[in-house]
């Protein structure tokens, strides 16, 4: 029997709503090591580990709980035949008895989460996610207080939103240096844990700058914090009651919390929320590669000291990477003085970084040193836009990024079709995958995003996919938003 492996959960409380996610239990255990009276020390007495007791995480409660806010949100998404609860609908997209395929139907959208107030004047941080087709979204107070907010925008990259209340004088936190913080430090969130408003879980910081395998470039604060769909957008405090993080991911078999939760950065995610505050909208730095790890075997082939860095694999035509001279083949080592461990330590790097920035590059390069300098472009606006002569596939129609395939590329495929870098929306609940290669649409080849586009146009309402996945051609049907 194949063991399930644990996949990234998004705390989406559309499904707490639904009743789909079951609660989580945790069971603690306590208890000392002894040494045998005999036993020699392990260490000079110089060495010793000092102790002290955990921070007051009463008084951090008290001070700072009533900034942290509920999340009720309320909408309607469209569901598809195969959603509906007719069980004939689902396996044949249709009503027994119609004609034709069901049509779309709206259903109402419900679901809740956490957030916490920056500003005086009610400026409130939360998940992007949190506020997704939201059509109306209600703040509550701890002391009990409901405001009407308005959402002022929302990075589905970082998963980062802004939204506002009209009210003054407002309990505010005090963001914290996430610099500072260290692995094993304790750490505090409060949130609305399965609609429990105001609950406060704690724990220790157990990595930082994590990356993980979706398609977000955050440096995650990982935690062993309770952490449950309902506690989203809800703060991380540190010992001294400083926010350093915005409660985001949790890995889970099950859907609850089993000790592996992820928090935004407090730093990236006020450079998001000024950004959306001065401009309406932000924008997200681009290097213009895709890269790969660096595992022993590769290291030894490039004759590196430790499997590190980011093995730069493709380099995007016109990108900020081609003019600074990047080519396939380099190993990013540092950036900026950084050090570059894997490939989505680059990937978070670029992430805090501005467009028109300019980065100093360590790349080693056909068993040398090399250093180059780029000026970062910008991404495009959003995840579903791309392509390298900059034209786009809307998100309302395939939610794809697609771009044409290097010619390294083409070889290792044997195909000449596009490459899929993103998948969101109709695709990606369709099961189309980062990586696949699209190599037509209702049986039209198409080789690039015009032809995609002239496909589209002629396509009702499903269109066939033709993807390659390793050595496998398949057909997904994916219904067109």
């Amino acid at each position: 029997m194949k063991t399930k492996q644990m996949q990234p959960s998004r705390l989406v409380l559309a499904l707490l709503a639904a009743g789909a996610i079951g609660g989580a239990g945790a069971t603690a255990l306590t208890g000392g090591v002894s040494m045998a009276a005999d036993a020699p020390a392990v260490a000079p007495a110089t060495q010793a580990i000092s102790t002290s007791s955990p921070p007051n995480f009463a008084q951090i409660t008290r001070d700072f709980g009533p900034a942290v806010v509920n999340i009720s949100v309320s909408g309607t998404r469209k569901v598809s035949a195969a959603e509906s609860d007719d069980p004939l609908a689902q396996f044949f997209g249709q009503i027994p008895g119609s004609r034709g395929r069901a049509p779309d139907r709206e259903v109402p959208m419900r679901g809740e989460g956490s957030g916490f107030i920056v500003s005086q004047d009610g400026i409130i941080l939360t998940n992007a996610h949190v506020v997704q087709d939201a059509k109306e979204v209600t703040v509550k107070m701890t002391d009990r207080r409901e405001y009407k907010a308005k959402v002022l925008g929302a990075d589905p990259q970082t998963d980062v939103a802004v939204i506002k209340i009209e009210a003054k004088n407002l309990p505010v936190v005090k963001a914290g240096d996430v610099n500072k913080l260290q692995v094993g430090e304790w750490v505090l969130a409060i949130g609305s844990p399965y609609g429990l408003e105001n609950t406060a879980t704690a724990g220790i910081v157990s990595a930082k700058g994590r990356s993980l395998p979706d398609d977000t470039s955050v440096p995650f604060i990982q935690t062993d914090v309770a952490v449950n769909p309902g506690n989203s957008g809800g703060p991380l405090f540190n010992d001294r009651g400083e926010v350093v993080g915005i409660n985001s991911q949790i890995y889970s078999r099950t859907g609850g919390f089993q000790g592996l939760s992820f928090s935004i950065p407090i730093d990236l995610a006020y450079k998001i929320k000024d950004q959306i505050i001065e401009h309406g909208k932000v924008q997200h730095a681009r290097l213009g590669v895709t890269v790969q790890e660096v595992n022993q075997d590769l290291a030894n082939s490039f004759k590196l000291d430790s499997p590190s860095g980011a093995l730069v694999s493709s380099v995007e035509k016109g990108s900020a990477a081609e003019k600074a001279g990047l080519q396939p083949g380099d190993v990013v080592r540092k950036i900026d003085g950084k050090t570059i461990v894997s490939s989505g330590d680059l990937a978070s790097t670029i992430t805090m970084a501005a467009p028109g920035e300019k980065i100093k590059l360590d790349v080693w390069r056909a068993g040398a040193q090399k250093d180059l300098v780029a000026t970062l472009g910008g991404a495009p606006k959003d995840k579903t836009q791309a392509s390298a002569d900059g034209q786009e596939v809307r998100p309302g129609q395939l939610g794809l990024a697609l771009r044409p395939l290097s010619p390294q590329e083409q070889q290792s495929s044997g195909s000449e079709g596009l490459l899929i870098e993103r998948s969101a929306g109709p695709s990606a609940k369709a099961g189309i995958q980062p990586g696949d290669v699209l190599l037509s649409l209702n049986g039209v080849p198409v080789h690039n995003i015009g032809e995609v586009k002239e496909a589209l146009s002629k396509a009702g309402k499903t269109v066939a996919l033709l993807v390659q996945r390793g050595e496998d051609k398949i057909f997904v049907p994916v219904q067109v938003g």
